[in-house]
C-alpha cells in the first residue's frame, strides 16, 4: 500500500489538509499528517511515497532536507477557496470595504490576491492581522479559520474556515502515485465541484470581451497553457500556440473547423449542450500526461461559447516548483527587532546597547556565544537596527553544508557547472542578500578554502559563481556567530587569521543565561503564556532555577516551560524537575533543597547546582566525557542492531543537553576512529561500535 505524508506548519491546518487527502485516497494509500508547530515534524520523518509540504512550513530548502528522507518524491500543498464562499462574497455589494483577516500580512494578502484571480475583484479588501491597525470603521470582515483575530468592532464575519487542497494537486498526487485512473472516479469529480479554479477568470473575461478579438488572440497567446475556444455552433475561433504544440496541429487547420472534428478528445458539445463545465480530468495525448478542463461561456440564458484549457503535466509541476522558490524566499527578512529581546538585567541590557551602537555602522559583527543564547536573533535586531533594514536578511548555518554544496547556496552557479545544475544557472544567496545582511552561523565550522572566498568578499566586495567567469560586485554586510574559541581555531590551525581579523572588528559576547539573573523568570512567564499554561513555581524550585548552570540556555529554559506545561500541575515542585535538568554522567542526581542533608556525602557546589561529591553535570562535560557519550550512544544502537549518524548523536546530546555543533560531533566520530573505537560508514551508512569500543566502554563503567 501507497503511503502519502502531508507536512504543514500549523496542526490545525495540517489536520484540515490531511482528511482532505485521506477521503480521496484512503482506500488507495495511508495518509499520515505531520506538524511543525506541534513537534510531529521534528527530526528526520518516515519514508513515504510522496511528500506533501505547504511552503511555510519549513523555512528553507536546507531545513526542509534535514526533515525529509533523501531521494523522496516532493510536492507542494495548494489551497484555494470552497465556491460557497465565494458565492457569499459575490452576494456582497459592489465597492464594499471587507476586512480579510489572517494571522500574517503576507498571507492576508496572498489570499486577496488569490480572490482576485477567482473573480471577486468587486469588493475592497483591506488586510488585517494581529498588530495592524483599523484605521476607519468596518463592518464585515472574512477569514480562513481566524475569527480569534477579528476586531470585536466588526458586525459580520463569514469565516469560510481552513482552505480547501486545490483539485489540480489532487490529481498530481494521484499522477505521482501511478493511480491516473483515480481523477474520474465520482469522488474526484465530486471534489472538483466544491472546490474553486482560475478558470472562473476565463468565463469573466469572454463574457465581457467577445468580440475584441485581437485583445482575446494577444491574452490566449500570453498565457503558459494550451487555450482552445469555440462559439455557439461549436466552431473554433482561438487556438494558441501553446495548444497547437500539445495538440500537434497547425492554427490554420484548426479554426474554423468543428471543435470536435479536430480535437474529438475535448466535449466541446457536450459543454454547449448541458451549459456544465467538465471538471479538469488527465487525458493521456501523443504518450503525455496532459490536463483538460472545458468551461462553457453563458450569457444570461444562452451558451455563447467554451473554452478548453491544456496542460502537460511536467510543465505544471516546474512553474508549482519556481512558485514554492519564490514563497521561501519571502522569508528573506528579519523578523526580529531590539525589543522583542526579553529581559532588563543589566548583562543583556549592555549587551543591547552595545549592538545598537555597532549596527548604525557598515563593519562586520562577531557575535559570540553559547548555543542556544539568542544569536541569531540579535542578529535579526541588527539588521533591522541598521541602514539596511529594508534590505534583505539572509540566514544560513554554514556549518551544516558540504563544502561544494555550501559554496553553490553562497555564490551561485552558472548553466553546466556541475551535474544537475540548474538551466540558466542560480543566484546565490549573496546576490540574494545585495544591499542587505547575510548571517553565518557557526562560522568557525567553515572549511579553509571557503574562508579564502568569503575573506575576498569582505575586502573586495565581489563573487563569482561556480563554473562562472565574470565578477559580480554585492554590496552585503556581514554578521557572523560562533560558540566557540576562534582564537584556539586559530592556533590549532584550522581558522584563518586574517579572516578573523576581518570579522573580530566589532565582537560582541552574548551573555549565557545563568549571567542574566531574573532575566530566567521573565522569560518563564513569556513562555509560559505563549503555550497557555497556567501554573507556578514552589520557592524551592525558584531557587533551583538560580542556581541552575543552563547549559541549554534559553532552548533549555524553553524546554523546561513546555514539560511543566504538560504536567498540568497547579504548582511546579523540585520533585517535578525533568530529568535532564537533573542528570549526571554515570551517577544519579539527587537534588538537594536548601538547610537539607545528603546522606552520608556533604554536598559539594558544581558550577552553581549543588550535587553529590563525585558527580559530573553534563553540561561541563570535557572532551573524555563527550566521547564516552558518543561511545554509549554507538553502544545502544549496536543492541539494537543499527548504525548512529551526527544527526541522531546531536539529537541525543540536544535531549541531555549537552552542547555539542556538527563539527564537535564529526571530530569526535574521527578521533574514536583513529583510537579504532569504532568504524565510520560512507556516505549515510551511519557509525558502528567496534569490539575495541565496547570493551573500553565497559572498563570505564
Amino acid at each position: 500500500m501507497k503511503k502519502i505524508a502531508v507536512v504543514a506548519l500549523d496542526p490545525l491546518a495540517g489536520a484540515s489538509y490531511t482528511k482532505e487527502v485521506r477521503d480521496l485516497f484512503g482506500e488507495y494509500a495511508e495518509v499520515v499528517g505531520y506538524s511543525v508547530r506541534d513537534g510531529s515534524a521534528a527530526g528526520v520523518l518516515p519514508r513515504a511515497d510522496l511528500f506533501a509540504i505547504s511552503t511555510d512550513a519549513y523555512g528553507s530548502a536546507e531545513e526542509e532536507a534535514r526533515h525529509v528522507p533523501i531521494d523522496s518524491q516532493i510536492m507542494s500543498i495548494e489551497v484555494t477557496f470552497y465556491w460557497e464562499t465565494l458565492k457569499k462574497l459575490f452576494e456582497i455589494p459592489q465597492g464594499t470595504k471587507v476586512l480579510f483577516v489572517n494571522v500574517t500580512s503576507n498571507m492576508a494578502r496572498e489570499a486577496i490576491t488569490q480572490l482576485s484571480s477567482l473573480g471577486v475583484n468587486h469588493l475592497q479588501f483591506i488586510p488585517y492581522y494581529p498588530g495592524a491597525v483599523l484605521e476607519e470603521p468596518v463592518d464585515i470582515a472574512v477569514t480562513p479559520g481566524e475569527s480569534r483575530f477579528v476586531p470585536p468592532s466588526v458586525k459580520t464575519v463569514i469565516d469560510c474556515d481552513h482552505r480547501p487542497c486545490s483539485y489540480g494537486m489532487m490529481v498530481e498526487i494521484a499522477l505521482r502515485l501511478g493511480l491516473e485512473y483515480l481523477p474520474e472516479t465520482e469522488s474526484f469529480m465530486n471534489y472538483a465541484k466544491v472546490v474553486a479554479s482560475n478558470h472562473y477568470s476565463f468565463d469573466l473575461m469572454y463574457a465581457k470581451s467577445r468580440r475584441q478579438e485581437s485583445q482575446m488572440h494577444i491574452l490566449a497567446e500570453s498565457l503558459d497553457e494550451g487555450l482552445i475556444g469555440v462559439n455557439e455552433t461549436g466552431e473554433v475561433f482561438v487556438c494558441n500556440k501553446k495548444a497547437c504544440q500539445i495538440a500537434r496541429i497547425s492554427e490554420e487547420l484548426a479554426m474554423g473547423k468543428k471543435g470536435e472534428e479536430v480535437f474529438p478528445y475535448i466535449p466541446f458539445y457536450q459543454v454547449l449542450r448541458e451549459k456544465k463545465a467538465v471538471p479538469e480530468k488527465v487525458i493521456r495525448l501523443f504518450g503525455t500526461n496532459v490536463s483538460l478542463a472545458v468551461v462553457p461561456v453563458v450569457r444570461k440564458e444562452d451558451c455563447i461559447g467554451a473554452f478548453a484549457m491544456l496542460q502537460k503535466f511536467n510543465e505544471q509541476e516546474s512553474r508549482q516548483n519556481a512558485l514554492r522558490r519564490q514563497l521561501m524566499q519571502k522569508g528573506h527578512y528579519a523578523r526580529y527587532t531590539f525589543d522583542d529581546v526579553i529581559g532588563n538585567s543589566d548583562a543583556i541590557t549592555e549587551t543591547i546597547n552595545i549592538l545598537r551602537k555597532m549596527a548604525a555602522t557598515e563593519s562586520p559583527v562577531l557575535l559570540i556565544g553559547e548555543t542556544g543564547t539568542g544569536k541569531e536573533l540579535m542578529a535579526h535586531a541588527v539588521h533591522q537596527a541598521s541602514g539596511r533594514a529594508a534590505g534583505p536578511f539572509i540566514a544560513i548555518n554554514v556549518a551544516a553544508m558540504p563544502e561544494n554544496l555550501l559554496e553553490s547556496e553562497l555564490f551561485g552557479y552558472e548553466e553546466g557547472a556541475f551535474t544537475g545544475a540548474k538551466k540558466g544557472g542560480r543566484p546565490g544567496l549573496f546576490e540574494f542578500a545585495h544591499h542587505g545582511t547575510l548571517f553565518l552561523d557557526e562560522v568557525e565550522g567553515m572549511s579553509l578554502s571557503m574562508q579564502v572566498k568569503l575573506l575576498r568578499v569582505l575586502q573586495e566586495g565581489e563573487i563569482m559563481r561556480v563554473g562562472g567567469g565574470s565578477i559580480i560586485r554585492v554590496d552585503v554586510r556581514i554578521v557572523a556567530a560562533t560558540n566557540e574559541a576562534l582564537e584556539k581555531k586559530i592556533q590549532e590551525g584550522s581558522f584563518r587569521k586574517d579572516l578573523y581579523y576581518r570579522l573580530n572588528a566589532l565582537t560582541v559576547e552574548i551573555p549565557p543565561l545563568r549571567k542574566r539573573g531574573d532575566d530566567i523568570f521573565m522569560l518563564f512567564d513569556f513562555f509560559m503564556r505563549k503555550m497557555g499554561g497556567n501554573f507556578t513555581l514552589s520557592e524551592e524550585v525558584k531557587a533551583f532555577l538560580r542556581r541552575h548552570p543552563w547549559p541549554g540556555n534559553i532552548r533549555e529554559l524553553q524546554n523546561a516551560v513546555e514539560y511543566f506545561n504538560y504536567l498540568a500541575k497547579p504548582v511546579i515542585e523540585l520533585s517535578d524537575l525533568p530529568p535532564t535538568m537533573t542528570r549526571v554522567v554515570g551517577v544519579g542526581l539527587d537534588v538537594v533543597g536548601p538547610g537539607e542533608s545528603s546522606g552520608e556525602n556533604e554536598n559539594v557546589k558544581t558550577g552553581t547546582t549543588q550535587l553529590k561529591e563525585g558527580s559530573t553535570y553534563s553540561g561541563h562535560m570535557d572532551t573524555e566525557a563527550k566521547k564516552q557519550f558518543v561511545l554509549k550512544q554507538l553502544a545502544l544502537a549496536w543492541k539494537a542492531g543499527e548504525t548512529v549518524g551526527r544527526e541522531k548523536i546531536l539529537e541525543a546530546a540536544k535531549k541531555d543537553h549537552i552542547p555539542m555543533t556538527q563539527k564537535q560531533a564529526r571530530d569526535l566520530l574521527k578521533e574514536l576512529e583513529k583510537e579504532g573505537l569504532l568504524q565510520v560508514g560512507r556516505g549515510r551508512g551511519g557509525s558502528r561500535i567496534t569490539e575495541k569500543g565496547l570493551k573500553k566502554l565497559e572498563k570505564q563503567k
